[in-house]
């Protein structure tokens, strides 16, 4: 690869184990590492099926696509010669466990799984605009989990105080629950590039940590 920065190189590129259940998600540059060594084929749905291929068969394939069929959100890094396609499935050749089924209970997931929006008034704020409230408050006995944590904005966390929404007059807008899947992956699928992750993720329920 060429020196230097590259933006493309920190996209994000889903990684399957060799049973194509999803395991992790990797930089690209991580991924043209592992493919390069032989560990790794591209993973590409094409016309209904899928299709594989190892790093010199995806060099290939990029050259045509470069002149053919480049699309607005596919990303490419520059070699001294070419350009390469960034990946945006992998699978691990030798690769056989199963992924793990914990979404980590954290201040980030949270504010992932409530997109950032107060779940009193609905308003989306920047993260520093927003607090984590009990709903069931910790002084009536109210535990730290998924199903009683959620975001609210400064003004709602006041005016709820140490109070149950039902003793507030306030209600949410959904109820809080343990997400089946990572928040910030589903943030990811959002976007049109990573869009040909969700036929690996339909059925299947996995946690993720993005850096």
């Amino acid at each position: 690869m060429k020196p230097g920065p590259n933006p493309a190189l920190e996209a994000s590129v889903l990684v399957l184990n060799k049973m194509f259940l999803a395991v992790h998600i990797i930089s690209a540059r991580r991924a043209f590492c592992l493919l390069v060594k032989d560990l790794a084929e591209v993973v590409s749905y094409e016309q209904g099926q899928y299709a594989t291929y190892d790093f010199a068969s995806w060099c290939e394939l990029s050259e045509f696509r470069r002149q053919y069929f480049r699309e607005e959100e596919d990303d490419w890094v520059r070699t001294p010669s070419t350009e390469i396609q960034v990946p945006r499935v992998i699978r691990l050749l030798d690769y056989d466990k199963v992924p793990k089924q914990t979404v980590k209970f954290n201040r980030r997931n949270i504010f992932a799984r409530d997109n950032n929006q107060c779940q009193y008034c609905g308003k989306k704020c920047p993260t520093s605009e927003l607090s984590l409230d009990h709903v069931i408050p910790r002084s009536q006995g109210g535990p730290t989990t998924w199903e009683n944590i959620v975001c609210a904005c400064v003004e709602c966390n006041v005016k709820k105080g140490g109070r149950t929404p039902r003793q507030a007059s306030m209600s949410l807008i959904r109820k809080p629950e343990k997400p089946k899947r990572s928040p910030l992956l589903n943030l990811k699928l959002t976007q049109r590039k990573y869009m040909s992750w969700q036929q690996f993720l339909d059925n299947v329920y996995w946690s993720v940590e993005l850096k």
